[in-house]
């Protein structure tokens, strides 16, 4: 069987695997005790289906389920689905099934999940479609749907919606709807929105409550009115509806627009009115001020939150450390830093490690060691140790950890004295696993995968526990240096210490596999992931196609496409454009039509990329019709041609001598406001030359230069030779003379275009002057040149001719024209009789 023949055979299986098999991913167990003992079971198989890889909609499982579909069912689904894709699926599914209506619980299940997910472009249509479908709604369940525009800044649309839904009758908002709406407007700067909806709820006789002020609170805040904002606050206070979230929009909408002496005066009049803020308002406060660069007021702050007998986590150290730190007060960050242990917090190693980060000098860290009590537990000095080992490494003295560590576990002599100081003479120390992983990342980056190897092997000699961290970063070092057998037998040695591979873990085994093109081997892994509920990552999977066709086994690339699907995994749209590409290098385009159709029928949307491969195919196979036919297909799948896209047909119509269709191609990339490049008019200008056409040319170029697209190099040296076709020579030299003012240097066979048409005009002089120019330019072709015959003939028919003979000689005495074609032209004897010797 040819090569043809199994391409096609091939892309058959592939289209047969994709349609109907089906191996989903397994599932955990889940209690569905709450809905009825018949529902219960449909809910499971409809999961089941839906979860599947690949999903199949003309699964007839489907068709036997569909009967059975309640809005209890369709809802319970929805909320145990994870991906909001295979949802939004679902959704749609379910929608287009006899008999079967959404009411508002799907609805809200739907958008509760696209709006955690922010797919506003899905939310926009679901909300259409509820209003479309006369879903009647309770003002619950109305508020709820708003709430959901709201939480993904869709203001306008939850305003649209409110009002159709009303408008229509499908709904009689309460207060708590109003009160919904006006929580997403407070997302906006919908101020005279906002004074709108107020007053319909007053019309209406819906009083309002705390809920409503908060929202208005929110927007007057937005819009730095914060005058108003104030008023509406003290009226809260009157009616005792103010709370810690109250003060809270207040005092971050200050904070945040940078009012943070604004800020704490409301914090000092919250305590004269006995309001007391929670901790979390205590908090972003104070992340605020330290962003604001307001360390004063944020310490102050800080000291208001210990005197509330509200204990300060690690975090806010954290900050305010980090921010003494890059005020450089470093004094004052390390008072604070023993603050802590005199609370009883006790900093973790990335705390230390950020504040030994700011010191660049060993010096410098040999004060803060100083600083640190010498009977410290042996929690306390890993934290030291470690932290010097960050410095270290930090600062690019990876050498210095590798020998402290070295040293901390007694094979080495201490050198670092203050380090020493720490460590009792004969006490049992060993450094922590985080010790390892600070010197271990470092080796790595350092490139010394063998001595962060050793490390690891000390681990597990001194009993200190290993990570999954570890592993993958030495496995992936590993792989990145080629070293696939190292890194399988660490990853076995990571399994026997018990810690599961992870997809990380995997995915260096399978992209070194891919770099190797190993296809048996990459393919072993893929089942190995796919029984661990692990994905080869797409990058690993394109990288490899890619490989295969450029390297010419495209078949053996399609036959890893097929078994990826066969695995469950249906690869991208970017692997199946290097198929793609492969079958066109190999001029299989028949093969490269019917792969890509049976990636469309699989619901797999190709982009303008793989379009682009597709045309480029069928133009060089000068089936333009059917190339231009893929250009309408883009449009109608509501794809943008680029100017890619246009420069292919463009290229295609001119080389099929259907200049007409190139010149509607442009005229089409206007109306669409596609900018043509020069690139499109170089095409065009070829093509109409070549067509006989030569005053459209020149029109077209004009009009190139009108529109701001400068001619490059190629358009010069096709216009030139577009003219000598077309028999116009004066032009011709017009522009070779433009071209060369603007230090362009045309190719060979732009000079030989020339020469041929002059002296087919039997215009010698001009023929000797660009014979000149391309003797200036060293542009003589080597004698297997396709343009060498010109030059010869054309150096021949100049040195017979008694006004070009003597330059012509003279050319050959100062040694410009080579020696070769000179021999070669038979000219060298009847221009330098003397200098052959006279037989004897």
């Amino acid at each position: 069987m040819n090569q043809s023949a199994c391409l096609r055979a091939l892309l058959a299986r592939i289209s047969i695997i994709s349609l109907h098999s089906r191996r989903p991913i397994s599932m955990k167990a889940r209690s569905f005790s709450s809905l009825p003992s018949d529902t219960a079971p449909i809910v499971r198989r409809l999961l089941a289906v839906f979860t599947g890889r690949p999903f199949a909609p003309g699964d007839p499982e489907l068709a036997d389920l569909a009967p059975s579909l309640s809005t209890k069912v369709v809802e319970s689904v929805l909320r145990e689905l994870k991906s909001w894709k295979i949802a939004l699926r679902f959704f749609t599914w379910a929608s287009n099934q006899d008999g079967f209506v959404h009411n508002c619980y799907t609805y809200n299940a739907m958008a509760c999940m696209l709006s955690r997910a922010r797919q506003n472009a899905a939310m926009r249509a679901l909300a259409a479609q509820a209003v479309d479908s006369r879903c009647k709604m309770t003002p619950g369940a109305l508020g709820y749907f708003i709430r959901c525009l709201g939480s993904v800044g869709m203001v306008e649309e939850a305003n649209v919606m409110f009002d159709k839904v009303k408008q229509s009758g499908l709904c009689v908002p309460n207060s708590y709807s109003y009160n919904c709406l006006l929580e997403a407007i407070a997302k906006s700067d919908a101020i005279g929105l906002a004074e709108m909806r107020l007053k319909e709820m007053r019309d209406l006789g819906w009083d309002l409550d705390k809920y409503t002020l908060t929202s208005v609170l929110q927007i007057y805040c937005n819009m730095r009115k914060f005058d108003m904002a104030l008023k509406v606050f003290d009226e809260m206070c009157d009616r005792g509806w103010v709370d810690p979230h109250v003060c809270s929009v207040l005092l971050l909408s200050f904070s945040k627009w940078g009012d943070v002496d604004k800020a704490f005066e409301l914090v000092e009049s919250m305590e004269g009115r006995n309001l007391r803020l929670n901790e979390k308002t205590f908090c972003v406060l104070i992340h605020g001020f330290v962003r604001a660069s307001r360390l004063d007021r944020a310490l102050q702050l800080f000291d208001k939150l210990r005197k509330s007998g509200i204990p300060p986590d690690i975090a806010l150290y954290d900050v305010l450390i980090e921010g003494l730190c890059k005020n450089k007060e470093l004094e004052d960050a390390f008072k604070l830093y023993l603050d802590m242990n005199e609370h009883g917090i006790v900093p973790d190693v990335s705390l230390l490690s950020k504040l030994t980060s700011y010191f660049s000098e060993e010096g410098e860290l040999t004060q803060l060691l100083k600083e640190i009590p010498k009977d410290v537990d042996t929690a306390a000095k890993n934290l030291v140790c470690n932290a010097v080992l960050s410095f270290y490494v930090n600062n690019g003295a990876v050498d210095k950890a590798y020998h402290l560590l070295r040293g901390m576990m007694g094979h080495l002599p201490l050198d670092d004295l203050n380090v020493s100081q720490l460590l009792k003479t004969g006490e049992r120390f060993y450094p922590d696993t985080t010790s390892f992983t600070i010197v271990i990342n470092g080796l790595l980056k350092k490139g010394e995968t063998d001595t962060a190897l050793s490390l690891l092997h000390e681990m597990v000699r001194i009993g200190c526990k290993q990570t999954v961290l570890i592993y993958n970063n030495l496995i992936s070092s590993l792989c990145d240096s080629n070293r696939l057998d190292e890194a399988t037998e660490l990853m076995q040695e990571m399994k026997n210490s018990r810690f599961e591979p992870t997809e990380f873990t995997r995915n260096c085994i399978y992209g070194c596999l891919c770099r190797r093109e190993d296809v048996l081997g990459a393919l072993n892994c893929v089942k190995e992931m796919r029984l661990h509920g692990q994905e080869p990552w797409i990058k690993h999977s394109t990288q490899l196609m890619k490989q295969l066709c450029d390297s010419g086994r495209v078949l053996e690339a399609c036959e890893f496409l097929n078994n990826m699907v066969i695995e469950g995994f249906l690869p991208d749209i970017v692997a199946y454009s290097a198929a793609l590409n492969g079958l066109i290098k190999i001029q299989e385009v028949d093969q490269a039509v019917e792969l890509f159709r049976g990636l469309c029928a699989r619901g797999c949307q190709p982009d303008v990329i793989a379009y682009n491969i597709l045309i480029n195919g069928l133009c060089k196979a000068g089936r333009v019709s059917e190339a231009h036919d893929m250009l309408n297909e883009m449009v109608r799948n509501g794809l943008v041609p680029s100017v890619v896209t246009y420069n292919l047909l463009i290229d295609g119509w001119c080389k099929t001598n259907t200049v007409d269709q190139a010149m509607l191609c442009l005229s089409r990339m206007y109306e669409v406001e596609t900018k043509p490049n020069v690139i499109s008019y170089t095409s065009l200008i070829d093509g109409l030359c070549n067509a006989r056409k030569p005053d459209d040319a020149l029109t077209l170029w004009n009009d190139m230069l009108s529109k701001g697209c400068a001619p490059n190099r190629i358009t010069y040296m096709a216009l030139i030779q577009g003219l000598c076709k077309c028999g116009r020579l004066n032009e011709a030299l017009v522009y070779l003379r433009q071209m060369q003012e603007k230090d362009m240097k045309p190719d060979t066979f732009v000079y030989a275009s020339l020469l041929r048409a002059l002296l087919s005009d039997q215009n010698l002089s001009a023929a000797l002057e660009t014979l000149k120019d391309l003797v200036k330019e060293g542009k003589f072709p080597c004698s297997q040149d396709r343009n060498y015959p010109i030059l010869k003939n054309a150096i021949i028919q100049m040195s017979q001719d008694a006004v070009t003979s003597s330059s012509i000689r003279d050319l050959v005495e100062a040694g410009s024209i080579p020696p070769s074609i000179v021999l070669d032209s038979g000219i060298e004897t009847e221009l330098n009789p003397g200098s052959s010797e006279s037989p004897s």
